[in-house]
């Protein structure tokens, strides 16, 4: 009995001490060996840091692999509810889209486009507004095969005019005919007698940019003759077709918009 109350009052004594040296001051800094873990650093900077809020971006880190409490800090300097031991996790900025170019889907290619570089044309074809005395009413075309031009009457005495590619030598003809069909990057069956003079040409043609009706056609009557554009831009202003009337894919798209079914067209 004697001995149990002796350790008591050890025990006592050591827990006054203990608190006697907590109020007298901080931990001393130099490391502590604790058995079984070696060297720790008790001094005042390792001690468990207030928690604080953490960042609305914040997500709380893991429970430690310790358990948190006094053992984690000892081992890893941090406990589990340690703001500065959590792990931080930012959403990464976003990376703007990168889209690569690339051509036109098959069938919405543009007038034009061209798969090869023109020759230049003589600017006496191009486009333009010009005085006309022809005495044709508003809205009439006339084909100049002479001088391959194709006018588009817009008013008394002024007309839009066109450079135009026209037939050959015994291919050329005269005469008044009413468009009777418009298309948009026509298919080309070429017709028999052609296929006589030219037995390398295709049974069939698809539309698109190789195609020799070009972007736009307007037929003529029954007949087999249309007014087309062309993938051979460089014949503008010569005779070169079996009788059809060519224009480039710019400027057969601006007529194409500019007139209807049913429109006369005067070949001279």
């Amino acid at each position: 009995m004697r001995r149990s109350v002796s350790w008591a009052a050890l025990a006592f004594v050591a827990t006054v001490r203990m608190v006697a040296a907590a109020q007298a001051g901080p931990y001393d800094p130099q490391p502590q060996v604790v058995p079984g873990y070696g060297p720790q650093d008790f001094s005042v900077a390792s001690r468990p840091q207030p928690r604080r809020p953490l960042p609305r971006y914040a997500s709380a880190a893991p429970r430690g692999a310790y358990g948190g409490g006094l053992i984690e800090f000892m081992m890893n300097g941090a406990t589990s509810g340690d703001a500065s031991a959590q792990h931080v996790s930012v959403a990464p900025r976003p990376q703007a889209a990168v889209y690569a170019p690339s051509g036109p889907p098959a069938g919405a290619y543009t007038a034009s486009y061209d798969p090869r570089p023109a020759r230049a044309i003589d600017p006496v074809y191009q486009r333009q507004e010009v005085a006309f005395e022809g005495g044709q009413p508003p809205g009439t075309i006339v084909v100049d095969t002479t001088n391959k031009f194709l006018y588009l009457v817009e008013s008394p005495g002024q007309a839009l005019r066109y450079g135009i590619g026209v037939g050959r030598p015994g291919f050329l003809w005269h005469g008044v005919k009413t468009i009777s069909r418009k298309a948009e990057w026509p298919d080309w069956t070429p017709p028999p007698e052609m296929v006589l003079r030219r037995p390398d040409l295709p049974p069939h043609m698809d539309g698109g940019i190789a195609n020799p009706l070009g972007a736009r056609a307007m037929y003529l009557g029954s007949s087999l003759y249309r007014i087309h554009g062309t993938n051979e831009p460089e014949t503008i202003g010569t005779n070169v077709s079996s009788g059809c009337i060519r224009l480039t894919n710019d400027d057969v798209s601006d007529l194409y918009n500019r007139v209807r079914v049913g429109t006369r067209v005067v070949v001279m």
